[in-house]
Parts: C-alpha cells; sequence; structure tokens
C-alpha cells in the first residue's frame, strides 16, 4: 500500500510517499528543482528488495519552504527517519539528493549504505575542468553561468492561466523524447506548481535555487569521499544531455575531473566505491530505473 503523509520535521512539514513492505528501509532523495514523483519509476524498481520512501526535500513539491543549508535538509532526513520508524536505512539520491546521500554517509556511521545517483555539484572554478585550455574554459563557465542564470531568475515565477495548458503539453512531449512514464512526469510537473492568492508559480523559488547554486558550489565531494564512514557508492555519468551538448568540451573536462576525485576517493577510503555508467547521462533515473535498482541492492546487500 503507498501511503502519502506529511511529517513534520519541526521547522516545516515534509511530504512522503511510503511505498511500504517489510524489507530493509531505503530513502529515495529526487535532485533540485524536482519532487517525489520523478523518482516513483526508480521506487517501484526498488521496491521488491526494500522498503522505499521517497520525499519532497524543503522548498519542493508539497513541503514547506525554509532556510536551505546542508544540516537542515539533513535534519529533514533525519525527522522523516524517526516518524516513519526507519531503522538505520539506506540513502539514495540523484543529482542533489545525491550529495545529500553522501553527506549522510560521512554522519551516520550505522548507514548500510548511501549511493550518488550523478550527485555532483556542477562546475564553476576553471580547476574542475582538466585538460581544457584556462582561457576556453573561464569563457565556457561565464557563458554556463549565464545559462543558470536565467533559470534561476524564471523560478518562482507566476505562470498566466492561459499558458499552464501549453506548459503541461511540452511535458508530455518531453517524457515522450525521453522515453519516460508520460503520468509520472506530468504528476511530478504538476506537484511544482505553487497555488496561492489565485496565482500559480513554480517551486522552488527564485530565493531558494539562489541558496543551492552558492550550497553546491562551495562543496568538495573529495574529502567526503576519502573519509565517509559509510558504505559509499557514486554512480557517474559518460555522456551529455541535449542541452549540455553546447558546452560539450566543458562537460567532458568536470566528467574528468569527476572520475579523478572518485577515484582518488576510493584509494584512500575502502569503503567508497565508483562506477561509471555505460550510456547514461545526468538523467540515468529516467534511462535506465531497472540497471540502477539492480545495482543499488546488489551494493547495499553486500554491505
Amino acid at each position: 500500500m503507498i501511503n502519502d503523509r506529511l511529517v513534520d520535521a519541526g521547522t516545516l512539514p515534509v511530504a512522503v510517499r511510503d511505498f511500504g513492505g517489510d524489507q530493509p528501509p531505503l530513502l529515495l532523495l529526487h535532485g533540485a528543482g524536482g519532487n517525489l514523483a520523478m523518482m516513483t519509476t526508480l521506487a517501484r524498481a526498488l521496491r521488491p528488495r526494500h522498503r522505499v520512501v521517497t520525499m519532497d526535500l524543503r522548498g519542493h513539491g508539497r513541503s514547506g519552504d525554509g532556510p536551505w543549508t546542508w544540516d537542515d535538509a539533513l535534519g529533514d532526513i533525519a525527522a522523516v527517519a524517526v516518524h516513519l520508524e526507519l531503522d538505520r536505512p539506506a540513502v539514495v539520491g540523484h543529482s542533489l539528493g545525491g550529495m545529500l546521500a553522501v553527506l549522510w554517509g560521512q554522519r551516520h556511521p550505522e548507514s548500510p549504505g548511501v549511493v550518488s545517483l550523478d550527485g555532483n555539484p556542477p562546475p564553476s572554478r576553471v580547476e574542475q575542468l582538466p585538460g581544457l585550455d584556462p582561457e576556453k574554459a573561464a569563457a565556457e563557465l561565464a557563458r554556463l553561468h549565464t545559462v543558470f542564470d536565467g533559470m534561476q531568475e524564471r523560478m518562482g515565477q507566476v505562470i498566466p492561466a492561459t499558458e499552464l495548458p501549453d506548459l503541461v503539453e511540452r511535458q508530455r512531449m518531453a517524457a515522450r523524447d525521453m522515453g519516460a512514464n508520460e503520468k509520472v512526469w506530468i504528476e511530478g510537473f504538476r506537484r511544482n506548481l505553487a497555488h496561492r492568492d489565485g496565482e500559480t508559480s513554480l517551486r522552488p523559488s527564485a530565493e531558494t535555487s539562489a541558496s543551492l547554486r552558492t550550497l553546491m558550489s562551495e562543496l568538495d565531494l573529495g574529502p567526503v569521499y576519502a573519509s565517509t564512514p559509510a558504505p559509499t557508492l557514486a554512480v557517474l555519468a559518460t555522456r551529455d544531455l541535449p542541452e549540455q551538448e553546447p558546452f560539450a568540451d566543458l562537460y567532458a573536462a568536470h566528467r574528468r575531473y569527476l572520475v579523478d576525485q572518485a577515484s582518488t576517493g576510493a584509494k584512500l577510503n575502502p569503503r567508497m566505491r565508483y562506477l561509471q555508467l555505460e550510456d547514461a547521462s545526468h538523467a540515468m533515473v529516467i534511462e535506465q530505473p531497472e540497471l540502477l535498482a539492480s545495482l543499488i541492492g546488489d551494493f547495499l546487500q553486500t554491505r
């Protein structure tokens, strides 16, 4: 029985979806700009081996708004685990959720394991682009930041009622293009719509988006990989998303950096493992949910 509820995290309500069952518990976290609905296909694939619980991170979906810090978000996860009586849950996350999973493993040595599904901060510094000419790297980063600035400005803006049907239809087309479950995709889009005082806007807000950009740009996972006491698996992408293709050289260089970072962590820490998933982009959760479920289940079982 799938059960949706709100959990009191102390400073705000956190929306969760419990897929039920009596298997070992697993908390599944979405990425920035997403919500729990977008993890449904992977959650179903994981369900035979785990009691899967998904949640809306603060400022997303049906969860409340509040200041965004790593401590606050990890506190929300802890509150969900306590409220649902999840004993030593594994934590698996995609993108932003993957970063939270790794940070959870650093603070919770009792965890049976954490898995990051391409949970890496986006490139923000020249030194994160090995093999790329420094001058070109700086220019490409400036161009990329302009794109991110535009995306951030659009977050939280009021969506005219006349434009909403067209936005939904564009989401349907995107789901078809990605080969995703259309019903799940549309639920994910609608779940991030905020309706207030007769107006509709898209979550997360511009303020939350700005906080997340700052947090991620300042996060260095290298020391975390090298010292985390919980068994940790980082699954890395190997190709670009369509929207990343105009920055192909930049993202190829950044993938080299991420592999080197994970490889160094694995050499220094026997509890750290990583793999590069063949023919997988940052959207691996949509592209290969069954394979990911198998990898995650096998990793946690062996630990």
